[in-house]
């Protein structure tokens, strides 16, 4: 995202602020860190996956924090050179702390998470309320009718 700049679109739109926001910030903060590498999975209209590769840590080393429409994961790691200085005369398996953000959708909530094999998975789902979920609008008073009954019958 370096040297892309946003200010047309800024002045041709109404109401996408957060969008552009959203962007540039992410073009700041993940700009040439990728530690720990991930995956993002879409499993479903509603359903998500994130994959986080974080070998060498611990469960309590790990912390996971879902706030609105953010996802962070957090790991902290002692450095191996104080630790267990003298001992090691390579040290090439990354073992450093890190803090990875990751900008969620209107009503997506972390349904589990899951650490096995050095893996990190951490399910989403989006739950829209009924009161959001598009309506039919009969005309002439009539009933309202749920677009989504015929969706969930099937």
């Amino acid at each position: 995202m370096r040297g892309f700049d946003l200010t047309p679109y800024r002045r041709s739109t109404v109401g996408f602020d957060r969008l552009f926001d959203l962007i540039e910030n992410n073009a700041r903060i993940n700009a040439g860190d990728n530690y720990p590498p991930f995956n993002i999975e879409r499993l479903s209209e509603d359903k998500y996956r994130v994959t986080l590769a974080v070998a060498g840590f611990r469960p309590d080393e790990l912390e996971i924090t879902a706030q609105q429409n953010l996802l962070q994961v957090s790991g902290r790691k002692e450095d191996v050179s104080k630790t267990e200085q003298g001992k090691y005369l390579h040290v090439g398996i990354a073992n450093r702390s890190f803090d990875r953000r990751f900008e969620l959708a209107d009503f997506v909530r972390v349904e589990s998470a899951d650490l096995a094999d050095g893996l990190l998975v951490i399910e989403l789902v989006r739950e829209v309320p009924e009161a959001m979920k598009p309506k039919k609008i009969a005309i002439n008073g009539g009933q309202l009718i749920d677009i989504n009954k015929d969706q969930r019958a099937a």
